[in-house]
């Protein structure tokens, strides 16, 4: 379906996800994922900072209809989760600092986001574990710093709060 969106040339900017979830049971999960970038403000992030909580990373852009629509839900999930040892992090594969920055006061954003479009490091660190393969996807790393699940496409809230409350769990 995702070759379908591209070769129909709708030039619509993006390629939509079909929605689709990927769990990655405990036992079955691979090596951890190790990933760098700045943020639209020139701050260095890694996955390092991040290990003993459970990571929410999604890959998004401003001009992106299914970002934009879930990012109110993602702000919610990110107040809901606020103090159990849950980090939201973005990852902006096609914008500018000043573009994301716009982005993220419109929709209230707190957390940080890497600009990966001129080098697309971090997209390349889940290649061959679940490769985002359209925009939005939103993975969910447990504290080791491996892949819990992926959904690629627009998230469903109740279905990303399953998701990070199971990897939450296996952190007890």
């Amino acid at each position: 379906p995702l070759a379908e969106q591209y070769r129909e040339g709708s030039n619509k900017n993006y390629i939509a996800g079909d929605g689709s979830i990927t769990e990655i049971t405990l036992d079955n999960r691979g090596d951890v994922i190790t990933f760098s970038g700045t943020t639209e403000s020139g701050e260095k992030v890694s996955s390092a900072d991040y290990l003993g909580n459970v990571l929410v990373v999604n890959f998004w852009y401003a001009g992106c209809a299914p970002c934009r629509a879930e990012a109110p839900e993602l702000v919610e999930l990110n107040k809901e989760f606020t103090g159990q040892k849950v980090q939201f992090i973005g990852v902006n594969v096609r914008d500018g600092a000043a573009t994301a920055a716009a982005f993220e006061r419109k929709f209230n954003i707190v957390w940080p986001s890497i600009l990966d479009s001129t080098t697309g490091s971090v997209l390349l660190a889940f290649t061959g574990v679940v490769t985002p393969q359209a925009v939005p996807t939103t993975l969910v790393i447990d504290a080791r710093g491996r892949v819990s699940a992926r959904v690629l496409g627009r998230i469903e809230k109740g279905t990303l709060k399953a998701l990070i409350k199971t990897a939450v769990s296996e952190n007890k």
